[in-house]
This record gives structure tokens, sequence and C-alpha cells, in this order.
């Protein structure tokens, strides 16, 4: 039965666009029992949700879709507050005065300026990879394939995210693997000897992120974490009388202030580069299903910033979160009482009819385009949208003129997408030019 309950949602999960067109049709909201939450479908309906935290709280914005074996939780304790102090609050899991806390130094971090001066690192970074790319890849039609999920979107979004931070470029590849295991860990059924491994992963990126916040609070630089760290130091309390590093900077961090800003490095980690290495993966996989319209941002590339949207309407990495009510509401003509889970579906809010002409057709020339919700909306809109939009302009730009003449490996196996609803993208995407 149980084996059963996770084919149903893995394949739920790597497909949910059928779910999504049948709730939108539903009068009301759709419960789905493997999400255990009412499903919030329509745009009208997602911006609703959205406009209202009061109403709908983000505190079980995201929730676990797997509970790792003994084994593995054994070995995330290690990297656990000793103290065993409470499950630490984070950005997209606050309301009110204490999410715009916990907000503000990730806006002032991820500014239009701040955006701008990372953005020769940027194409620096994106320009080698490609570079290595064209080396070792087919380099002529009918050539070996690669994989490009492997050699470049896994790979740009964490240095870039690295630099943002402040990180040494030789803690980047722990930072990469310490993310993407985390999130398999607790969003994809793994077996035993997997999840161990993924636990390792875990626990050396939040020692790894601990010996920042340490740094960074003793000698503060201009980087991110630094912004982090002295704008979120919890009060805690006097420092642990069994950790008394203080010096001339000031007390020493306590054990539960360090697990907590650890917590926000991890959770701006996971959304930092996870994200937009599916935003990359989705768009390249459905521009170059449409070859024509592949040709056609080669052809014109002033159309990149339109193929952008275009790719995060139809197909966003992030297709939803929860939200949890706060007292009894009517959403969609349905009643739901205090503390009913829904998840807003940013993913087929982007396929409504009622917003968007020929929802379910990936068009890069369709104007006027709506604005749409994949990044999602007002107090929770993503922070480093614009840094993932320019990501994404980069590679564009690079790989329609290096690469022309790209195209789907046609001797590569099909494409699966990654079985979550957090960072939907192509498990792998094999590609020949």
């Amino acid at each position: 039965m149980e084996r059963q309950q996770h084919a149903k949602l893995d394949e739920l999960m790597r497909d949910p666009y059928p779910l999504y067109a049948r709730a939108r049709r539903a009068e009301g909201l759709t419960y789905v029992p493997e999400l255990q939450a009412w499903l919030v479908a329509r745009d009208a309906d997602v911006r609703e949700v959205l406009r209202r935290p009061d109403v709908f709280s983000s505190a079980n914005a995201v929730r676990p879709d797997t509970v790792p074996a003994p084994a593995a939780l054994a070995v995330l304790s290690q990297g656990q507050d000793p103290s065993g102090g409470p499950r630490r609050r984070v950005v997209v899991t606050a309301d009110g005065p204490a999410h715009q806390r916990l907000r503000a130094p990730l806006v002032r971090g991820l500014s239009p300026a701040r955006v701008a001066a990372v953005l020769p690192y940027v194409t620096e970074r994106a320009t080698a990879l490609v570079d290595a790319l064209a080396a070792a890849g087919p380099g002529a039609r009918g050539g070996p394939r690669v994989d490009v999920m492997e050699a470049y979107a896994l790979r740009l979004p964490g240095q870039v995210i690295g630099r943002v931070l402040g990180f040494a470029p030789e803690d980047v590849p722990v930072v990469v693997r310490g993310g993407h295991s985390s999130e398999q860990l607790l969003f994809r059924p793994l077996p035993e000897d997997e999840q161990i491994a993924a636990a390792h992963d875990t626990v050396a990126l939040r020692r790894l992120l601990e010996g920042y916040v340490q740094d960074r609070h003793a000698a503060p630089r201009d980087d991110l974490c630094s912004e982090m760290v002295t704008s979120l130091v919890p009060d805690d309390g006097e420092p642990d009388e069994a950790d008394p590093e203080a010096d001339d900077t000031g007390p020493a961090l306590t054990l539960g202030q360090r697990a907590e800003l650890v917590a926000h490095l991890h959770n701006f980690l996971l959304a930092g580069h996870l994200t937009t290495t599916a935003l990359i993966g989705t768009t390249l996989l459905h521009l170059l299903r449409h070859p024509a319209q592949w040709k056609l941002v080669c052809e014109e590339p002033e159309r990149i910033p339109a193929a952008i949207e275009e790719a995060a309407r139809y197909d966003t990495a992030l297709q939803g979160f929860r939200r949890v009510t706060t007292r009894a509401v009517t959403l969609a003509g349905t009643e739901l009482p205090a503390g009913a889970e829904v998840l807003v579906g940013f993913g087929s809010a982007g396929r409504d009819a009622g917003r968007y002409e020929r929802p379910d057709v990936f068009d890069i020339t369709r104007t006027p385009v709506a604005r749409h919700v994949a990044f999602g909306l007002g107090a929770h809109g993503c922070p480093g949208a614009q840094l993932a939009r320019e990501q994404l302009r980069v590679t564009l730009e690079l790989f329609t003129r290096r690469f022309p003449g790209l195209r789907l490996a046609a001797d590569g196996p099909p494409v699966r997408m990654r079985p979550t609803l957090i960072h939907r993208a192509p498990e792998a995407l094999y590609v020949q030019w």
C-alpha cells in the first residue's frame, strides 16, 4: 500500500498539469489526498491567497514529502543545535513583522545595484562553463550527447550564489552538493544508503555555514552573508557558559543563535540556487522542444526576455507553496476552517485560460504577456527574482550565440521531470549541436 502511495505521488509530481486542469474546471477548491491539502488552482484565487497573508499563514509553507529513515536522522542529528532548541523559523515560514525582519537583509543584499555589481562575475563563470561544454561536448551534428543539467545548470547558480554570499570558491562544491542533497532527502523517496549519504552532505553544509556565521559575526564584510548575520542575530539571552568565546568584537554567538543563523542561510541557499538551476533546465527544455522558437530566439536575441517570462509562466520551477488558514474563511466558494492547509498552485495559475490565451501552448511571441506569479506575489514575492532572470538571460545569450544548432539528443533517454513540486526540472537534459 505504501509503495502504491509513493508511486501515485511520484506520478502526480512528475506531471501535475492534468490535476491542475481538473481543479481549475471544478467548482470551488479541490482536495488532493496525496498532498493532504486543498489545491488553489485558478490564477485569481492564487492571487487572493498571496495578498492575504494575515488569513493564509506561511507557517507551514514547505512540508517534507518524506520522512528520512532512522539511520539518516541519526546522521542529521550530528549537525543540529545540541541544545535541542525549537524548530527554526525562516523567511518562507514566517509572517508579519517576523517575516519583514527576516526578509529585509535579503532585499538589501539582492537589490538592483547588488545584482548589477555581480553580473560581470555571472558572465565570466557562465562563459567558462560554456567554453568547457564546447570543448567536451559534441561539437558537430551527430556527435556524442551531453547532459546540460550536469555540465551547466547544476553549476552556474551555485557559483553565483556563493559569490553573492561571499563564500570562498573552494567551498562552493560543498554548498551545491549539500543543497541538492538536502532537497532530495526531504522531497524524494531514496534508498536508505542514499539517504545516509545525503544526510552526511547536509551535515557538512551545516558545519560549513556555521563556520561562516561565526567568521562574519566576528569580522563582517561587504557580502550578503555578513548582511544576514549582522541583521538577524536573534536575541537569545546571555551567551552559553559552555561556549564563551568572547573577544573584543563582543560576546560570542550562543548555540541557539548560531543554529538559527545557519537555518536562515541554509534556507536561502535552497531557494537561491536550486530554483535558478531548475529554471535554466526547464527553459532550455521547452525551447528545444519547439525548434522553431529556438531558431527564432537565436536569430532575434532581443526576444530572450520574453522567452524567460514565457518559460516561467508555462512551467515554473516552484510549483507551489503551502499556506494554513488562521481563521475560518471562504475561498472560491469553499468554506475552510481555521487550520486548513492549502497548496497555492503557482504552476497551475500559469496555465489559467481565464488569464492567458492558449495557456497550454509554449509561445515566446505571445503579446501582451500578462504578469505571471511564477516568482510569487506580495509580501512573499521572491527577492532573488531579478538575479535568477539575469542568470537565465546570460545563459540564453551565450547558448544561442555559441550553439545555434542546439537540439535534444536523438539517442538520449526520454526527458523525465524530477518528482517534486519544489524546483521542478529535468532529471537530465541530453543535447547535441
